[in-house]
């Protein structure tokens, strides 16, 4: 490895050796990179990889709410607002236990590359809280969310920071949000907050746009094997926004998810998500019950596998783990190869382990595509929205679905293109990595140093 990019690393372990998630991803990223920074010796005397892995704020506070029987409750939230050379700071907001620096802070390294990757002018940021909205009131939701942005208001506004939803935090806890941010500042900035509902300023398909971004880059590669998404039969994680987003695009290009796995286990539906009500039926047991999918076997008399991932199954031609972070290990992946699937798409950030996705890029039988590429749909439409409420309108659903597919195609044959230009082979990871850094690192040399 380059020695600069040897010692940045060091030096990173070092300053942060109590955030394993955010050192995962800045070696994953930086591990790409040694083509580019060969060729650009001036990067390290402008100290640039110094400068890139260092957020340019993190802001940490608490956010303290009360519960409905009266009782208080203290929780963390932060926002990590990580390069902004591009444009004002974008990316979402997690309510999740899980939530801490090390995660906020990975989330944001990676939202970076991704938006610098949709050619759009944004730059990269994350928040969240380790509050949890799972089995809280809806009242008790809209009391921590109108405590959070109290305290967020402050450092966010349309041409500063728009935060956007990210697990945990959908329309739901998006208008609470907003509406809050409204209530204080005496104004209506719809670009301070994306992914509202479409009656505040939110644009069409955006709920859909990460699964239906990830189906579009599926499509390329595909293409690029002479291959067409009609007749492919898919396994995946996560039923959320993003995994029901792509099921129903999938749905409509003849594709079918055979397999979807939550936290208790895999459903196996040999017709596929076949039907609008089976799409229909997904979102009602999401919205009762997040924790379990068992209930989608018992509606429509398919296989549940309890406790249980579907990484391994090998009726099918594509896997998309579209849950959270490290969702498959070295063990799984081994599993994965061993089925002879063809196709790896990340969609969720970060799902695969270091460790694991080398193995999974070393299988020569196997095309690998990363998440930071393959959800960039999501923040794309993020954006769109930004552009439509800075001019007061609303685009149809088919402008922006037309905006989205062009974008996703982009991300796809940039990364092609530049994996290429480097002598790296079909490397779609490397890629994306470099197509992304490139931009920021332009930005930033642009900018002078500070």
């Amino acid at each position: 490895m380059n020695k600069y990019i040897e010692r940045v690393l060091a030096d990173t372990k070092a300053k942060n050796a109590n955030e394993p998630e955010f050192l995962q991803t800045v070696e994953e990223v930086l591990s790409s990179l040694e083509p580019v920074i060969n060729a650009h010796p001036e990067y390290e005397k402008a100290a640039l990889l110094e400068r890139m892995v260092e957020p340019e704020r993190t802001v940490e506070f608490r956010v303290t709410w009360m519960d409905d029987n009266g009782e208080w409750h203290v929780n963390r939230g932060y926002r990590v607002q990580y390069n902004a050379a591009l444009g004002p700071y974008k990316g979402g907001i997690r309510f999740d236990p899980s939530v801490n620096l090390s995660i906020v802070k990975f989330l944001g390294f990676e939202q970076v590359f991704k938006d610098a990757m949709t050619g759009l002018p944004i730059g990269g940021a994350k928040g969240g809280s380790d509050f949890d909205p799972r089995g809280r009131s809806d009242a008790e939701v809209m009391r921590f969310c109108q405590a959070f942005m109290t305290e967020l208001y402050r450092h966010i506004g349309q041409d500063i920071d728009c935060p956007a939803g990210d697990l945990g935090v959908g329309g739901r806890e998006i208008g609470y949000m907003y509406g809050q941010y409204r209530r204080i500042v005496g104004a209506a900035e719809f670009g301070a907050v994306s992914g509202k509902a479409v009656c505040t300023g939110g644009s069409i398909l955006r709920p859909e746009a990460t699964g239906f971004g990830a189906v579009y880059y599926l499509v390329e590669a595909l293409k690029h094997d002479g291959e067409d998404i009609k007749g492919k039969r898919i396994a995946m994680s996560g039923y959320g926004n993003v995994g029901w987003g792509i099921m129903k695009k999938c749905h409509q290009l003849g594709a079918k998810v055979l397999y979807f796995a939550g936290p208790d286990g895999y459903i196996h539906d040999p017709d596929g998500v076949d039907t609008e009500e089976k799409l229909n039926f997904i979102l009602e047991m999401r919205a009762k019950d997040p924790m379990h999918c068992k209930p989608y076997a018992e509606k429509f008399g398919c296989e549940f596998v309890p406790n249980e991932k579907c990484w391994g199954v090998k009726d099918v031609d594509i896997y998309m783990p579209a849950a959270t972070q490290n969702d498959v290990n070295l063990e799984s992946a081994k599993k994965i190869a061993e089925s002879g699937v063809k196709y790896y798409i990340e969609v969720a950030n970060m799902p695969t382990t270091n460790e694991a996705l080398e193995f999974l890029k070393s299988q020569k039988h196997m095309v690998v595509a990363p998440s930071k590429a393959v959800n960039a749909g999501g923040v794309s439409v993020s954006e769109l929205e930004m552009a439509q409420n800075a001019e007061r309108l609303y685009w149809s659903a088919e402008e922006v679905d037309a905006k989205l597919q062009t974008i996703m195609k982009n991300i796809y044959n940039n990364s092609v293109e530049v994996a290429e230009r480097y002598g790296l082979g079909y490397d779609l990871v490397a890629g994306a990595n470099i197509v992304g850094f490139q931009k920021v690192a332009d930005a930033m040399m642009a900018q002078g140093i500070f």
